[in-house]
């Protein structure tokens, strides 16, 4: 056998060997759906609506709502008044939102915020690695509620929450995550 025909067989069991390795270190790296019951998974995210970040972990001991959305997400457009008017009967009662921009540019983010008039805590993720690697995001908007203890409870709800669509399924939510 000649030199070139053996270090061609070689090169070719390498490129083999390498997909075979990549395959394998995808399916054991794929990301799972978070179960219900179990812990939030855990993002630390740059502020869109301020300077620095913000932490899940920063908000434990409170109940969150955390609203994944893209600004040129139709439905996220409908759902955009009522969590701002949700926000604001929710807050006071110590829920903490925070909206999580997925796969967005910075400026069109900004300007859906100003647009509806969004005020709760917003941060940027921009290529969406935490909405599809941590929360198996596919779709938008979707909504998860994290208990006190930092447990995901409740119903994940995808699609808009508006006043004539799951409001009554999002408060059921919001009380589950209170109390926890």
């Amino acid at each position: 056998m000649s030199a070139a025909r053996r270090t061609g067989q070689i090169v070719a069991l390498a490129g083999v060997v390498t997909l075979l390795v990549l395959l394998i270190l995808h399916l054991v790296r794929q990301s799972h759906p978070p179960k219900l019951g179990g812990p939030a998974p855990q993002f630390s995210l740059d502020r869109l609506d301020g300077d620095g970040t913000l932490s899940l972990a920063s908000l434990r001991g409170k109940p969150v709502v955390i609203n994944f959305f893209a600004s040129w997400c139709e439905p996220c457009k409908r759902e955009a008044p009522a969590l701002e008017r949700l926000w604001h009967t929710y807050g006071k009662q110590g829920v903490v939102f925070v909206g999580v921009d997925t796969n967005d540019a910075r400026s069109d983010a900004l300007h859906f915020l100003r647009a509806h008039g969004i005020t709760y805590p917003t941060v940027r993720d921009a290529r969406g690695l935490v909405a599809a690697n941590s929360y198996d995001v596919a779709n938008m908007p979707m909504t998860f509620f994290v208990s006190r203890t930092g447990r995901l409870v409740a119903t994940t709800i995808l699609g808009p929450v508006n006043e004539q669509n799951r409001t009554k399924e999002f408060g059921r939510a919001v009380k589950a995550a209170m109390g926890s």
